[in-house]
């Protein structure tokens, strides 16, 4: 988290990028470095200065930043921080809409960002109520709804490419053609990376079945590992960890298992075989490149996290898990990553909730 020091000139509300640097012109060089000193505690060094130019960022979730998706978003800020593109704080844990309200509202009168990154999807109707009465922050926030007014741009995790092709090394490595897979809810920015999933699983396996189990929750590790087990008493071999839980499962009944959001090897080495990978800078260096020009106003987002655009991707494949990986597989799933690369292939988007899905948890 970056110091409360950083040195941060905040773009005055209503003012564009080039009348704040005329407004700022007049102030002499002393002047400036007074009032960052006074700002700092006295505190001038280079290590604490940032440049006026650099937007403050404030990364405001829902969950803890152990649950993968949030900490996907974070860890991407948290680069564009290092890289000095933005000044980047957070706060998470905001989990009911009358929370994150009050988060924003306090966050917006007392910090003043100028972007503010999240997740709305359990506090939608809070997002929107804030942003619409706070038109001189830019909202970036992930949501199943599109943009609004003047300042509120929508982005989501739009993974179905990385899906297919881990559905098709799924496919291919069963050996009891039972597959699990633990997700949050069936809403449809789940279900259209679960049903990518299965469609992958099809290509290389049309007889295997796909259990699926949601936990009716974003973050329930406890719930989604007992829905993992649940599954491996079924028959199932090789688990999709689209929820966190899911992993611990695989390890105590030593089963290759698909991790989600980041690549997730080192949490288990031996039994994670490969990842879903989500990568937010795309879509950050491009809310960033246009909040500078001011020219971001509110924007669809998605296509930042196509696989083809950079915005998502398959970690590299481990061939050392329980049972190992065909060759003649992976080869096939070379040929259709560079078929989704080059747009000869694309992959079914489909939101509805998988056939046969059960729902467990409160």
């Amino acid at each position: 988290m970056s110091s409360p020091c950083s040195v941060h000139v905040r773009r005055p509300r209503g003012l564009s990028r080039t009348a704040r640097r005329r407004r700022f012109a007049g102030l002499s060089a002393l002047t400036v470095v007074a009032l960052l000193a006074a700002a700092c505690g006295g505190n001038t060094g280079e290590s604490d200065q940032r440049s006026s130019d650099v937007p403050l960022v404030y990364g405001v979730f829902a969950t803890p930043l152990e649950e993968p998706w949030d900490g996907a978003i974070h860890r991407a800020l948290k680069a564009a921080d290092a890289d000095g593109n933005i000044v980047y704080k957070y706060t998470d844990n905001n989990d009911s809409s009358d929370k994150m309200t009050r988060t924003l509202r306090d966050l917006i009168a007392n910090e003043e960002p100028d972007i503010i990154f999240g997740d709305a999807f359990a506090a939608e109707d809070a997002v929107r109520e804030v942003a619409a009465e706070t038109e001189g922050t830019t909202f970036v926030f992930g949501s199943g709804e599109k943009p609004a007014g003047p300042n509120l741009s929508t982005f989501d995790n739009w993974m179905q490419d990385p899906a297919y092709l881990a559905g098709m090394l799924s496919g291919g490595m069963t050996k009891s053609d039972v597959i699990g897979v633990v997700a949050a809810l069936p809403i449809p920015e789940v279900n259209r990376i679960v049903n990518a999933y299965i469609d992958g699983v099809k290509e290389t396996n049309p007889q295997a079945t796909v259990k699926v189990t949601f936990i009716n929750s974003f973050f329930d590790p406890t719930t989604a590992k007992q829905a993992a087990l649940a599954q491996v008493s079924q028959g199932a071999d090789i688990l999709f960890a689209e929820r966190a839980g899911v992993i611990e499962a695989a390890v105590e009944k030593d089963l290759p298992v698909i991790g989600m959001m980041v690549d997730q090897k080192e949490e288990a080495p031996q039994n994670v075989v490969t990842s879903l990978v989500w990568d937010m800078r795309p879509t950050i260096n491009h809310v960033v490149e246009q909040f500078n020009a001011d020219s971001l106003g509110s924007t669809d987002l998605a296509e930042f996290s196509f696989m083809k655009n950079g915005g998502s991707s398959l970690a590299p494949i481990n061939t050392d898990v329980p049972g190992g990986v065909p060759v003649e597989l992976l080869q096939q799933i070379d040929e259709k990553k560079a078929a989704v690369l080059d747009g000869s292939f694309v992959t079914p988007v489909n939101e509805d909730p998988p056939p046969g899905s059960t729902t467990v948890g409160e």
